[in-house]
């Protein structure tokens, strides 16, 4: 049985991620309590019912109370040996607060929180913290629209049978903020800039001159060879640690030329390699 726990925070894309595992043929069940998961796990697991083979569950922590069902159920799962994986949606305060203020929705710790829409963002990220650092899955919203949501939940578990690590090879820019949710990352601000060369700066890595220019230089080369080399090292050590999922990031100052180049190279190399991979570009279309 293959069978996925979303949570995340309120206003992350919870819901959307849900939709899309319903639309590739997941058995999905919305808003269950945090005790109840893993009693319909094991109601799952010895029903005859075909759907149940394939089961997404979309649970909620709005308090230390939740927190301790949650914990309760996930140690549970694992005493008993059960395979499950958790795909955690995150995303910035900001981004979160300015979604409840267009949607005017209330958040849903707003009550404890005195109102404050910041306050309760807070809280919640607190609580979840520590999840969030166990999930096998985590998808920062905060610069995907909803097809782009759409398309990272779709790639991760559209071929879920599929053994081995999932890799994300993604470019952003430093000026926007660090990627939070990778698992490394690299910087090519080192390396000689597409930017000013008039023809070049309104192109991007995934134009052949940009990257022609980016990888002309032997500092490029040499810097490329050795991030292959430690992540060809890495990976196989993550894999046999149970990674489930591992996310690349590559940044340069605006996300746009030398980011782009090394996100698209790796992506390949691992490609060749056989791993399942995705590729990002945050911010390839921010000026």
């Amino acid at each position: 049985m293959d069978f996925i726990i979303v949570l995340g925070l309120s206003g992350a894309g919870k819901s959307s991620a849900l939709h899309t595992l319903e639309d590739i043929n997941y058995y999905c069940v919305d808003n269950i309590p945090p005790a109840l998961i893993s009693t319909f796990y094991d109601l799952s697991k010895h029903s005859s019912d075909k759907k149940l083979k394939k089961i997404a569950v979309v649970t909620n922590v709005r308090d230390s109370a939740d927190y301790k069902e949650l914990s309760r159920s996930l140690e549970r799962l694992r005493l008993d040996g059960a395979r499950y994986r958790m795909l955690f949606l995150d995303s910035k305060d900001d981004v979160l607060i300015t979604r409840y203020k267009q949607t005017r929705r209330k958040h849903p710790l707003l009550d404890a929180c005195n109102g404050s829409t910041t306050e309760a963002v807070s809280l919640e990220r607190e609580l979840l913290r520590y999840i969030r650092q166990r999930s096998d899955y985590v998808i920062d919203s905060t610069f995907l629209n909803a097809a782009q949501l759409r398309e990272r939940v779709q790639k991760l578990f559209l071929d879920s049978e599929e053994k081995g690590i999932t890799i994300a090879c993604m470019s952003f820019g430093f000026k926007y903020g660090i990627l939070t949710e990778a698992d490394l990352v690299f910087d090519v601000r080192c390396l000689p800039n597409p930017y000013y060369i008039d023809e070049l700066r309104p192109k991007t890595g995934l134009d052949e001159p940009v990257r022609n220019y980016v990888m002309n230089s032997e500092e490029s080369k040499e810097l490329y060879k050795r991030i292959i080399d430690y992540v060809d090292y890495a990976l196989p050590l993550y894999e046999k640690e149970g990674k489930s999922q591992i996310t690349i990031g590559m940044g340069c100052t605006g996300g746009h030329h030398r980011s782009v180049t090394f996100a698209i190279m790796l992506y390949h190399h691992l490609e060749e390699k056989g791993y399942r991979t995705i590729i990002h570009h945050r911010d390839i279309r921010k000026v």
